[in-house]
């Protein structure tokens, strides 16, 4: 009786019920936000999908009209979480055997995607407009970021006791939700975000100064609720002044890689610095710029193959 219930179950239905479940308060909301998302979309394309309707092929139709309008990737996230919920069907009984075994993945032309950053003279330009005085201000956390690459919500998240002045090292194991209205501490985006980066003399110098009279377990940026626009304003403004490209918070970031590829530290080490979780995404984001490395690397070599003669 129960199973005949569930089978005439709306698909939609069920997927919110198993998301409830299984997923609130178990995953991030950041993360179940997108199941969230994702229910509405099940329920957009498929309104009067039933669970004993579930088929290979009515499957196969929703998740490509889904690919419609969106990129290959986005289709796949959207295909995982789903899945995710079928295959517990499956267990329950629901359904007789999983419909989405060789399922094919479709999506849009992905755009063409190239990340922005500064070259170093820009970066120069715009670190003279910065006005580092003796107190803490946005100046400081976006030299931060440039010095070291954090995430937004991985800097907001520092605390003094965070650093290791005897060591010159910063220690990354937490996030600020800048999100959430009286904002709350989580966890790094995946494990291998929890990481110590090793500073300058000259950043450990200053940032002791800085943080000499808060207390260890204060925030050193965080005083009031953060938008992320507001402090992307405040960098535009910025690179106005300097006469140089605008960038975005995360751009810095991008630009402290950047700026290490380029004076060819390994692939392996900045893929550490930033925290990825494997040197696979770093290659991924920064593809075009390793591939000029690389074309610069072939004129080494023909020239010194060239003396051989």
């Amino acid at each position: 009786m129960v199973k005949n219930r569930k089978t005439n179950q709306l698909f939609s239905v069920y997927f919110k019920d198993w998301v409830a479940l299984y997923k609130e308060a178990a995953v991030r909301q950041v993360t179940l936000q997108k199941y969230y998302i994702n229910q509405r979309r099940i329920e957009e394309l498929a309104p009067n999908l039933k669970m004993g309707e579930l088929t290979r092929t009515s499957y196969q139709q929703l998740l490509n009209d889904y690919a419609l309008t969106h990129e290959r990737q986005t289709t796949m996230d959207f295909h995982h979480q789903l899945k995710g919920a079928i295959l517990d069907a499956v267990d329950e009984g629901i359904l007789p055997y999983n419909p989405t075994r060789k399922v094919i993945i479709k999506g849009k032309e992905p755009r063409t995607k190239k990340i922005k950053y500064l070259n170093q003279f820009e970066v120069q330009s715009l670190i003279k407009e910065f006005e580092l005085t003796s107190e803490i201000n946005w100046d400081w956390f976006f030299l931060l970021i440039l010095k070291t690459g954090l995430r937004f919500s991985e800097a907001l998240a520092l605390t003094p006791k965070d650093f290791d002045f005897s060591t010159q090292k910063l220690k990354v194991d937490k996030t600020w939700d800048y999100k959430s209205p009286k904002g709350k501490y989580l966890p790094t985006k995946n494990p291998s975000s929890v990481r110590t980066i090793q500073l300058d003399w000259q950043t450990a110098m200053q940032f002791s100064q800085l943080v000499r009279n808060i207390p260890s377990d204060q925030l050193i940026f965080v005083s009031e609720r953060i938008f992320n626009t507001t402090i992307n304003k405040k960098l535009s403004k910025l690179c106005n002044d300097a006469g140089v490209p605008e960038i975005t918070i995360h751009s810095l970031r991008h630009t402290h890689a950047s700026l290490l590829l380029y004076a060819e530290v390994s692939i392996a080490s900045v893929a550490r610095r930033l925290g990825h979780s494997s040197m696979t995404t770093t290659q991924e984001t920064y593809l075009h710029i390793i591939h000029e490395l690389e074309n610069q690397d072939n004129d080494k070599i023909m020239r010194h193959l060239s003396t051989l003669i």
